[in-house]
């Protein structure tokens, strides 16, 4: 590798909107991520259904499953 052209790698401090924090290796001294091992849904075996603006029964009434 040659010397001078790359990033210093050290410690970084990732913050999850949902408010857990970890430290990892990166070149950025903090990370913000919206989503972590703490609160995503394959991980804590809890599903978050969101139905936005009614799609959900949008898309049963256009396809007559009501």
């Amino acid at each position: 590798m040659k010397k001078g052209i790359h990033p210093e790698y050290k410690k970084a401090v990732v913050r999850c909107a949902c408010g857990n924090t970890f430290e990892t290796g990166s070149v950025k001294d903090e990370l913000k991520v919206e989503i972590c091992s703490e609160c995503h849904p394959f991980f804590t075996g809890k599903q978050k259904f969101v139905d936005k603006g009614g799609r959900v029964d949008k898309f049963k009434k256009k396809y007559g499953m009501e």
